[in-house]
């Protein structure tokens, strides 16, 4: 296509941003540099936890027999493979315990899609390690740009989920950036990647372990999508925001204006959740309440009778549910989660591990919890500042009430750098921490190899 054809349109806006920004016409905040450094610090940690997930397991076998030889880590397997294959192995382990970051407004997993995509095609085409965390800053711009623009909360109530949905976009951003792309290649990856889209909520109503691989589908819909650019492939030239395009379609309330207002001066990166938690962060608010009464006032479980949860309208209508059929269950679960944060430990991964499904007291006291409802209150800020509460009724006719608005891990009350390097380490072990951990912070003035390197060992 010449010049003079070129589009314009509101995808093609956004993907004149986002490659000025990385082929550095623009230059690159260094503060959102660190912030990627971190968010590639905790996403890479949860994969190295949630490789020996059994979901996972599942997806590096896939991976491994359909993918052919290459340079990309599959990380915890024993061998290298393609630039999709890999993404996608890396994005099933990534999402695979609910301890992978979130932007709360888009209802999405940026770390988990965006950063097993840009690790790959890093590897792939040898880039250095300034270009990888310059390609997770315009991911996660066009994933959460993608995902508040379709209007996430009509789009999830619809049954979309919005990580495998938005996430293509992040994934072929990202893959853009690292190979090369120019604006108009980018918005037809864009277009390419809008076909990709995929993935419902229906785990949450009847199970099954699809939700385990959502981050790993957009994963490699999104480098698959820029590949096929890279081939010669042609996508629409409005994507995004077209007739028929991703924020049109996939929602009752589109806000395609959304994807390029405050180009420059709003970043996704800045509005990330890192979670406390390996369960749902729509109901992380409920956790943090239940968890602070349980400080505050000592209680003993034997002395509730009653708890009423309230919270937004989503975590009323798709959390509200029994925790102890499944490890997903109970990660979804507001009713395990209130019990786990009053007589365990939700920060626990081990928490949700099955054997602690069938614990009768966890059991018991989530059977306490008589309602989970909606509140207007909660509605209102849903999802740019979550909210949440949580009332204990004691045998004494006493009740004792905790609301949180603005939870633990949210650009409202962030974890500190302590906290941020206590969770990795805990889910790395503190051994592997040391190695990966130095290999990361060292990543913006050199070449992949050390991270590869420290990736590729298994201890």
């Amino acid at each position: 296509m010449s010049e003079a054809e070129s589009p314009s349109n509101t995808s093609a806006d956004l993907a004149s941003f986002l490659t000025a920004l990385a082929n550095r016409i623009e230059a690159v905040n260094p503060a959102l540099l660190r912030q990627a450094d971190d968010a590639l610090l905790d996403t890479l940690g949860c994969i190295v936890f949630g490789v020996d997930q059994p979901w996972t397991k599942a997806a590096h076998r896939h991976a491994l027999a359909t993918g052919g030889d290459g340079r990309c880590t599959v990380i915890g397997a024993d061998r290298c493979t393609t630039p999709a294959m890999a993404a996608f192995a890396n994005g099933a382990a990534a999402h695979a315990f609910e301890l992978d970051d979130v932007h709360e407004e888009a209802i999405n997993h940026p770390g988990a899609v965006v950063i097993p995509a840009a690790l790959a095609v890093a590897e792939h085409v040898g880039a250095s390690g300034h270009d990888l965390l310059e390609a997770i800053v315009v991911g996660y711009e066009a994933m959460g740009r993608a995902g508040i623009a379709v209007g996430p909360t009509s789009h999830m109530l619809s049954g979309f989920h919005p990580t495998s949905m938005s996430g293509v976009f992040g994934s072929a951003t990202a893959a853009a950036r690292l190979l090369g792309f120019d604006a108009e290649q980018l918005n037809h990856a864009f277009g390419i990647a809008a076909t990709m889209a995929s993935g419902t909520m229906e785990f949450v109503s009847s199970g099954g372990m699809t939700k385990r691989i959502h981050a790993a589908r957009a994963a490699e819909g999104g480098v698959t999508a820029a590949m096929l650019v890279a081939n010669g492939l042609e996508g629409p030239l409005d994507g995004l925001a077209g007739t028929y395009g991703f924020c049109q379609i996939f929602t009752d309330e589109p806000r395609a204006d959304l994807l390029t207002e405050q180009l420059g001066e709003r970043w996704m990166l800045d509005e990330i959740t890192v979670k406390p938690y390996a369960a749902c962060s729509d109901i992380h608010p409920m956790i943090q309440a239940a968890a602070e009464l349980r400080t505050i006032h000592r209680i003993v479980p034997d002395r509730i009778v009653r708890i009423d949860a309230e919270g937004p309208t989503k975590a009323a209508t798709q959390n509200d549910l029994d925790g102890t059929v499944s490890v997903m269950a109970a990660q979804y679960s507001a009713q395990f989660n209130i019990a786990a944060a009053l007589i365990a430990n939700p920060s626990d991964p081990a928490t949700y591990d099955p054997a602690n499904l069938t614990n009768p007291a966890l059991g018991a006291l989530q059977a306490k919890v008589a309602t989970v409802t909606a509140a207007a209150e909660f509605d209102e800020t849903y999802a740019w500042k979550m909210g949440g509460r949580v009332r204990i009724t004691l045998d004494d006719g006493s009740v004792l009430e905790r609301t949180v608005i603005g939870q633990k891990g949210s650009m409202h009350s962030p974890l500190t750098p302590a906290e941020l390097d206590q969770k990795f380490t805990g889910l790395v072990g503190a051994h592997r921490a040391r190695h990966l951990a130095a290999a990361i912070r060292n990543l913006g003035a050199a070449d992949m190899d050390s991270l590869s390197s420290a990736l590729r060992q298994t201890e």
